[in-house]
């Protein structure tokens, strides 16, 4: 990309130029204090080259970002989907999770994100005229332990969130078994599972979905701010990895994500429209996703016969064939499911 067809004043790209930064993609890997003390701009010139960079990865999306890659555009256009057990969140995100590429769920804790993840682990295995994929699910953890109970309380109640699936399906179905829980606690692990046992999981049919919870957590741990560089390499080969798995297989990749604090001056329209944290790893990891979806907990609470959960949002933030939009969710036993104005 010449740095002349940016929307850029000539003196921010003179210091792109003299740091040798020689494309979009690899500005995107540099935070924004990096780029501050390779470039020497203020804080004000960064932002702009970010938001520029942002944009035109948006709009030609390079090869390894696979954002728009044709491949996925196909995928999109075919309508297979992975429901997510509601209608109401069905609905949101056009049938589902697309079967290429790789969907970021991101929020606070609490939130409902691995609630989600793994109401999507028992949706997988339905059959497609049921918007699954007939299949089973690879769940990789990187810090907290694998929720068992929470699943086992899922499959109690699949009944009543399905009630659009034949009670006699649902019973026959053997839910536990078709999960495989996988636990990574460096990146080391984590690369090995995800190069050797996920690969022959898919090549033998036994999952068709990969969810790692979290994606934030070892980055954020395994590295000091002095060693920005190097995460940054390990972020897009670990997102190379992952799109890799996506399109050999024809299989939806789940990443959860973490969020950080941001301020108003520096919001951008990678993040969320109305909230006050935006997801983790930073313009390096957002530039890697097709789909990026977010939710957070609201200030109200909701009451559904002897149950009650804080009211969530489930937001679209960018998505190749999704418009921007968002609905309102709750946690119930049997599930997450979108709560009708």
């Amino acid at each position: 990309m010449n740095w002349d067809h940016l929307e850029l004043d000539q003196r921010v790209v003179s210091a792109v130029r003299r740091a040798k930064l020689k494309s979009v993609r690899e500005v995107l890997c540099f935070s924004g204090p990096d780029l501050q003390r390779l470039t020497g701009l203020s804080r004000s010139d960064v932002q702009q080259l970010l938001t520029a960079a942002a944009t035109t990865c948006r709009r030609h999306p390079p090869v390894s970002a696979l954002l728009l890659y044709h491949g996925e555009c196909r995928r999109l256009e075919s309508g297979l989907r992975l429901g997510v057990g509601c209608p109401v969140l069905n609905e949101l995100l056009r049938g589902g999770l697309p079967v290429g590429g790789v969907t970021e769920l991101s929020g606070e804790s609490g939130a409902g994100k691995t609630q989600l993840a793994l109401q999507l682990c028992l949706s997988v295995q339905y059959p497609t005229e049921h918007k699954g994929l007939n299949s089973g699910a690879v769940y990789i953890s990187t810090e907290d332990s694998f929720p068992i109970r929470r699943l086992q309380q899922l499959i109690r109640e699949q009944s009543s969130l399905r009630s659009d699936v034949p009670p006699s399906l649902i019973s026959s179905l053997q839910f536990s078994d078709h999960i495989y829980i996988e636990h990574a606690a460096d990146l080391e692990s984590l690369q090995v599972c995800l190069s050797r046992r996920v690969p022959l999981l898919l090549a033998r049919g036994l999952v068709r979905l990969v969810v790692v919870d979290s994606v934030a957590a070892l980055f954020r741990s395994e590295f000091q701010a002095a060693d920005w560089l190097e995460r940054n390499k390990q972020l897009i080969a670990f997102s190379s990895t992952l799109h890799h798995l996506s399109q050999e297989f024809t299989t939806p990749v789940l990443c959860i994500n973490q969020v950080t604090d941001v301020f108003s001056s520096s919001r951008d329209t990678l993040g969320p429209l109305s909230s006050n944290v935006s997801p983790a790893l930073g313009l390096a990891w957002a530039n890697q996703v097709m789909v990026r979806l977010m939710m957070w907990r609201l200030q109200e609470t909701v009451v559904r016969g002897d149950q009650s959960s804080v009211l969530r949002k489930l937001e679209v933030v960018f998505a190749p064939h999704l418009a921007r939009d968002s609905r309102d969710t709750a946690v119930w036993r049997e599930g997450v499911q979108g709560v009708y104005a």
